[in-house]
């Protein structure tokens, strides 16, 4: 350990009387590799420490010890040499690990004043990751932002579950994997997790096998329109005017790579290799230089960590053959409450913020992802604050977002308002130019177009980020998450014009039929903004927004959107045959919840008659909005969930075991749903839906609600047991049993 001119001192005190005067010698009438000579009347009779001294004087610290390298194999002592490069990278490594120590150890709170910063070790808490491979079914379903999978754990999850920590370790064929991907919907947590990862290593807890880990996000390389090299992007995040790149790569096998958000990288991957790079040296634009990392052209011998949304991993597979898959699933029931106590600054705050939010099991529910449990705590603790609390838990997202950005505009106290309109105007209208454009990011020019500016922007969700570009930084912004553009988004179409205020540039069409037909071609994009408008309808969140606000929001866009929704789910066949129509998404379903608006969704089922829902995984809050739906669906004849799992998060999940006798089944909600709709059901088809005795309560008392049923598919559920299939049966005959088919 020590400083530059530290080791050389031990380096030169190692060396023979004789080899020393060589030493001296080549200092003085050597060639020096382009460094000047020092004086030979100087250095006749020096000793270790004049000699150092007079090497840091004329050289500089780093440079002294190139030069004492460079003498040391010139007079063949390759072992000096190759004892003082590793001593200078062994000490490079630790001021390195120092550095990014201070980089990483804090994170910026978005509601932090100026200044402020989160330990991130006191606020990161335990994420739940799966080690299993996804198939093509589960891709399709990719969750956006709220995602459903985020809500529990199956039993074959939980047991699959990984640590940070064993993402390289091998696998049990004995394959140590060099590349992995860490997948998670917007919102899960990967950059936390990255940025985690980088804390950890640097404090030697984590990934001791790696001699330096890097940590690139893939926005640089969209950004970086200037060209570098993969040497050029290490001696960037290196302390020090002149760090040893050439020793930091010269055991590549010893380095591992971050590529956090592989989802942003806006550049084609479909290019010819023979554009790639294959050399630490080559500059190259930075997205070709990530390219090249990722297709293996670059340090194949390295290790690779890459961060992607799901929606995102076709691409991402074309060009690496990555050897293990993770996935991030958000916090279990545990880790939401950890993150509470985490997040509160007393104990007693944070059982009483986590009771507030544990009471609402909806609320409660979404805050499984992460970036949903930081905007509640964040609005909880503010609420705690006010008199009477937190009034009203918001049940949807909508709710959730709204309440966040109330909070938002309450802390503009003291500052004129008057210009908050046409802020909220100027933003919604960048949020919905970059979502029809799938873009994150915002260069500071495009922002003040929009009439948005440092002191009122960014405090309503704009965060700022630098970005190295040529010899200098340049200003860009986006959303504190992706979730909150597309809100911004949905708000662009509902905010009405108002005279007075400055025109921002041209956006998208504020057409919401064109909105609505992009979404049916292209659903991974607009999922959440779609959703955000059924929520923005609602006559209470209008209400709340237009106080908060001073924005005017259309009316009467309910009706076009319930019809859009209702369309959607008659396919050509259906209308030729003239069958009666069938809820086939349920996506319907969150849509529906989102508008909270019980007589508009009975009018928008009414011309269905069933819902068919089959092989997807129900978490609790999907349970909660399919509910929500049955509940005000009296015309419903046929109910088909086969294939569905019905996971759930209480502590038997966690060791695999089914709810504890008298606690409430993953089912209940839908039955209690099911007997308050009036329906008068005649199918019902819950085949292999992994059903156990447990369920059997609930599931008798909606069949002794419904004589009027004639299919009843149970099949394959061989854990209902003969008490369970006894209380059916008790069921079956309270409701006059009228069954023809029974599986």
């Amino acid at each position: 350990s020590g400083t530059a001119g530290e080791l050389l001192l031990r380096a030169l005190e190692d060396l023979s009387e004789l080899d020393f005067k060589k030493f001296r010698d080549a200092l003085a009438h050597g060639a020096l590799r382009g460094r000047g000579r020092l004086p030979w009347g100087r250095l006749q009779k020096a000793d270790w420490i004049e000699t150092k001294n007079l090497m840091v004087d004329a050289y500089g610290e780093e440079a002294a010890l190139d030069v004492a390298i460079a003498v040391f194999e010139r007079l063949q002592l390759r072992h000096a040499a190759a004892e003082l490069r590793e001593s200078r990278e062994r000490g490079y490594r630790r001021s390195y690990k120092r550095a990014v120590q201070r980089a990483y150890s804090h994170i910026k709170d978005p509601n932090a004043r100026v200044g402020d910063a989160v330990s991130l070790n006191a606020r990161y808490s335990q994420l739940v990751i799966v080690n299993k491979p996804r198939d093509e079914e589960q891709r399709k379903h990719e969750l956006v932002a709220v995602g459903r999978r985020h809500a529990e754990l199956m039993k074959e999850q939980a047991s699959s579950s990984i640590v940070v920590g064993d993402l390289f370790k091998p696998g049990p064929d004995g394959w140590t994997p060099r590349e992995v991907v860490l997948l998670g919907a917007a919102g899960a947590g990967k950059t936390m997790t990255a940025r985690k990862i980088m804390l950890d290593w640097a404090s030697d807890k984590l990934f001791g096998e790696f001699d330096y880990v890097f940590y690139i996000h893939c926005r640089e390389g969209d950004l970086l329109s200037s060209r570098a090299s993969l040497a050029d992007l290490i001696a960037q995040r290196c302390p020090g005017s002149s760090p040893p790149v050439a020793e930091v790569l010269g055991q590549p096998e010893r380095l591992l790579f971050i590529i956090d958000g592989f989802d942003e990288l806006r550049c084609s991957l479909d290019q010819p290799r023979s554009e790639l790079c294959s050399q630490p040296a080559e500059q190259r634009p930075v997205d070709v230089v990530l390219r090249s990392l990722l297709h293996r052209r670059l340090l194949p011998e390295s290790s690779l960590l890459v961060t992607s949304r799901p929606a995102a991993l076709r691409g991402l597979g074309a060009c690496l053959a990555c050897e293990r898959y993770a996935e991030i699933l958000g916090f279990s029931e545990a880790g939401r409450e950890e993150y509470f106590h985490r997040f509160f600054e007393s104990a007693e705050q944070a059982a009483a913020a986590f009771q507030l939010v544990r009471g609402n099991e909806t609320l409660f529910t979404m805050c499984a992802v992460p970036v949903v449990c930081w905007i509640v705590c964040t609005v909880t603790k503010q609420q705690l604050g006010r008199a009477g609390g937190l009034v009203r838990s918001p049940k949807t997202t909508t709710g959730i977002y709204v309440l966040y950005l109330s909070a938002l505009l309450r802390s503009l106290r003291g500052r004129p308002r008057r210009g908050v309109p046409g802020v909220l105007r100027g933003l919604s209208c960048l949020a919905a130019g970059g979502v029809c454009r799938q873009r994150v990011l915002f260069e500071e020019e495009e922002v003040r177009g929009y009439a948005l500016d440092r002191g009122e922007a960014l405090p309503l969700l704009l965060n700022e980020h630098l970005f190295q570009k040529d010899i200098s930084c340049v200003s860009t912004y986006s959303f504190v998450h992706l979730s909150f553009q597309e809100f911004f988004a949905a708000l662009f179409y509902l905010l009405e014009d108002q005279g007075g205020s400055r025109d921002p540039p041209a956006g998208p069409p504020r057409d919401v039929r064109e909105l609505l037909e992009s979404y049916g071609s292209s659903r991974n994009s607009f999922v959440l903004t779609v959703r955000f408008l059924f929520g923005l309808s609602n006559e209470e969140r209008r209400r709340e927004l237009e106080e908060e606000t001073g924005c005017k929001i259309t009316r009467g866009i309910t009706q076009e959107l319930l019809a859009w929704l209702q369309n959607s789910q008659r396919t050509a066949l259906a209308l030729l045959l003239q069958e009666t129509a069938v809820i086939r998404e349920l996506e319907v379903c969150h849509c529906l919840y989102e508008l909270q608006d019980e007589r508009a969704v009975a009018a928008a089922l009414a011309p269905f008659t069933g819902v068919q829902l089959r092989g997807l995984e129900l978490g609790r809050f999907d349970q909660t909005v399919l509910s929500f739906s049955v509940r005000n669906f009296p015309g419903l004849e046929s109910l088909d969930l086969g294939h569905c799992s019905f996971p759930w998060d209480g502590p038997e999940a966690q060791r695999g075991q089914q709810p504890a006798e008298g606690k409430l089944s993953p089912i209940h909600p839908l039955c209690q749903a099911l007997e308050a709709s009036g329906c008068a059901l005649k199918q019902l088809r819950l085949d292999r839906c992994r059903l156990t005795g447990a369920c059997c309560g609930a599931l008798a008392s909606v069949l002794g609600t419904q004589p009027t049923l004639t299919e009843l598919d149970l099949a394959g559920n061989e854990e209902l047991g003969d008490g369970g299939v006894t209380l059916l049966c008790e069921g079956l005959r309270r409701g006059g049993c009228q069954l023809q088919t029974l599986r």
